[in-house]
């Protein structure tokens, strides 16, 4: 599992997509997963609304496994070492490797301004910083790519093959 990331408006989405891209164009058979898709919901906080990303997530991989797939890449801003552990398990990943993706606090708050339009708007971009301070405390990931200034295949290319997926 290669999990990719970073505070709001690094990228995670749009590097996973390329990344994708970059492996089905090589025909390397893998799956690509976006968490937070898989977590949108609100629901009473008993409910456990992490609970069920989780389960999700390990719903989705049983699926993607049982047709072969035996690499995963999954965006999600793990902001703690639990988190990190409730993604290997979900997965069953023998193997992880944790790409951190950032750009200036400027940058990924344009980002999230010119993508997130609606009531909340405000929230996530002032949470921007805040998730970031947190990786930065956090320290999971296996290395860092800077997201900002270079094309989204550039730096998809990198991770993957910092990631030892694939030669340069």
């Amino acid at each position: 599992m290669l999990i990719i990331t970073g505070s709001m408006g690094a990228g995670k989405t749009s590097v996973l997509a390329e990344a994708s891209d970059i492996l089905s164009l090589r025909h390397m058979v893998h799956a690509a997963i976006d968490l937070d898709a898989l977590g949108l919901a609100w629901l009473p906080s008993a409910a456990g609304t992490d609970g069920a990303m989780y389960r999700n997530l390990q719903s989705v991989c049983e699926n993607y496994a049982a047709l072969g797939v035996t690499r995963l890449l999954l965006a999600s801003a793990v902001e703690n070492r639990a988190e990190l552990e409730l993604c290997r398990s979900a997965v069953s990943a023998t193997n992880t490797t944790v790409c951190r993706l950032t750009a200036s606090i400027a940058a990924m708050q344009q980002r999230v301004k010119t993508r997130e339009s609606g009531v909340l708007q405000r929230e996530y971009v002032a949470r921007v910083a805040i998730l970031d301070a947190i990786l930065d405390r956090a320290r999971l990931e296996d290395f860092v790519l800077i997201n900002e200034d270079r094309s989204v295949s550039e730096v998809a290319q990198e991770m993957l093959t910092k990631a030892e997926w694939i030669s340069s």
